[in-house]
């Protein structure tokens, strides 16, 4: 009795790259399915059946899985609907040899055997397998040089200043390969540039723009749906403005190229509003366009030479600005392995610290004759202290510009380590050159001690003064403490509940203030003065009365 033959589902799997040509009654697609279709109804004698779903893909790479005829293939194949996959050649499934590793790892799973038809050969042998990876290395290699073909074609098309494709930016048309100036959107162009460079704000100019109601560009979308049309944002109006196209230039990886289509803004407009941003960008990194700037920010440097940043932060509507490190991986002021202390200062203290070192350099006239080398010549000597004594006045004057102005002036950087402060100072600041001493810079180092305040590192610097300035926490405390022990003694209120309850307080925030009012007079007295120990806290204070 003849043995019944195995029948074997086969799957037909298509795919073209490009959507031209679909529209045909005849395509691509349906040319390779009868190709495969023929060469499964040779095979019947075997048992092979073209099972009616279609796996078509019209319109996607090879490079990509992201296919939704290929996703359905795989779904099917995985769920054991199909015994072998038929495709008209290898690269019709994938031009990625990385890809069709996955692939036949989901085709062995399941048992399923791959085969193409124009280059006679299938994954069922380990010959076939060989033939198949040799292939597809020379698919990939041919995309590969494709691609890099295709990059070529469009840099050496940019440096001659050709429209390459993309966006049509606002104020142009696309024209072949140029683009033609739509003098609607134009004029909407000039007035973007011309009112930057009024206001110098690009907030400020966004709010102008919406309040004269100019709009982005209306594009037609792939649904026909018109997109655009809306008011500008932030990011779009920076691209506008850094964008050379406008000044009739065209940008390739980093590079500019005259442009062979016409410009909308001068080359003067263009260089005024690049250096207003350059400008700006470099007042935002450096902190002086806050409301509340940081005059220290881009001059304070850790001991491995890492710049600290300006930050700051909001809390029951008070503002605090810190200089943090730029790696704050770790705990505040800890040593970080090979990578230094990791520093979160107040901004206050620290500023006020090099300003008080810096007046009290300043005012040193003997020590100042002496690192600046005046050589005993009477008019180099009185020319270094006219200068002093004008840095002095800067720093201390409440114009935030002059002094910022008078600290880059003077100040190099100021470096910050565990055991010390150092002041590197410009020698050029006082009018000096290389010439009249031995190097161009001066240090102005103070020993340091760092304290911890709670979250803070406290700075406690050898010879600084700082003027006395009371805690207002303690102080709130102390005063906490006196008046609701006098109510207690008075008997205004018979329970530390109903003293919380009548202050409209946690009753348990009041059973540990009021023991504050039996500190030691000497420690309360350094409170209200600001004399107390750097490292003082509330929660300090609150274990000392606690012990």
């Amino acid at each position: 009795m003849r043995e019944r033959v195995r029948e074997l589902r086969c799957a037909v799997y298509t795919r073209k790259s490009s959507e031209e040509g679909l529209e045909q009654d005849f395509n691509s697609l349906q040319a390779q399915r009868e190709a495969c279709e023929a060469y499964v109804l040779s095979q019947r004698h075997e048992g092979w059946r073209v099972l009616p779903g279609r796996y078509d893909d019209g319109g996607y790479s090879g490079g990509s899985m992201d296919r939704p005829g290929l996703t359905a293939l795989l779904a099917d194949v995985a769920a054991g609907r199909i015994d072998v996959v038929v495709v008209y050649k290898v690269d019709r499934l994938t031009r990625s040899l990385t890809d069709f590793a996955r692939i036949v790892e989901v085709f062995d799973r399941a048992g399923v055997s791959f085969v193409s038809v124009t280059q006679a050969f299938n994954t069922t042998s380990s010959m076939g397998r060989l033939t198949l990876n040799v292939l597809l290395s020379f698919a990939q290699f041919e995309r590969e040089v494709t691609g890099e073909r295709i990059r070529d074609k469009i840099a050496a098309s940019k440096r001659k200043g050709l429209w390459m494709g993309g966006l049509v930016p606002l104020g142009y048309e696309a024209a072949g390969r140029t683009l033609v100036v739509n003098e609607a959107e134009a004029t909407t162009v000039r007035v973007i540039y011309e009112r930057y460079l009024a206001l110098r704000s690009v907030d400020a100019l966004a709010a102008e723009l919406e309040a004269l109601g100019l709009r982005t560009k209306v594009r037609a979308g792939a649904s026909r749906r018109n997109r655009g049309g809306v008011a500008f944002s932030r990011g779009h109006l920076y691209r506008i403005l850094s964008n050379p196209l406008y000044a009739g230039r065209i940008r390739h990886k980093g590079q500019v190229y005259a442009g062979q289509h016409p410009a909308i803004v001068s080359d003067e407009t263009w260089v005024a509003v690049q250096a207003g941003l350059r400008a700006n960008g470099h007042e935002r990194r450096l902190g002086t366009r806050a409301g509340n700037p940081s005059p220290l920010a881009g001059l304070l440097r850790d001991e491995t030479g890492r710049a600290l940043r300006a930050v700051h932060a909001s809390k029951g509507g008070q503002r605090y600005r810190y200089y943090v490190s730029s790696s704050r991986a770790g705990a505040r002021g800890q040593q970080q392995g090979g990578q230094g202390t990791v520093w979160r200062l107040p901004a206050a203290e620290i500023e006020g610290a090099v300003e008080r070192i810096l007046t009290a350099y300043l005012s040193d006239e003997h020590g100042l004759s002496e690192r600046l080398g005046t050589g005993g010549s009477l008019h180099e000597h009185q020319r270094v202290l006219t200068r002093a004594a004008e840095l002095r006045a800067e720093l201390a004057g409440s114009d935030p510009t002059r002094h910022r102005a008078a600290l880059l002036a003077l100040v190099d950087h100021v470096g910050i380590r565990a055991d010390a402060i150092t002041l590197v100072l410009r020698r050029a600041a006082f009018g000096c050159t290389d010439e009249d001493g031995d190097k161009g810079a001066i240090a102005v180092v103070r020993a340091l001690a760092v304290r911890q305040r709670g979250h803070e590192a406290r700075l406690v610097i050898e010879g600084d003064r700082p003027s006395r300035v009371a805690d207002p926490a303690l102080t709130k405390a102390l005063a906490q403490a006196y008046r609701w022990w006098g109510d207690l003694v008075a008997c205004r209120y018979a329970t530390m509940r109903d003293l919380a309850r009548a202050y409209d307080t946690d009753e348990r925030y009041v059973a540990r203030v009021v023991p504050l009012a039996f500190l030691p007079r000497d420690l309360t007295q350094a409170i209200l003065v600001g004399e107390q120990p750097p490292e003082m806290t509330l929660r300090s204070l609150f274990d000392i009365v606690s012990a």
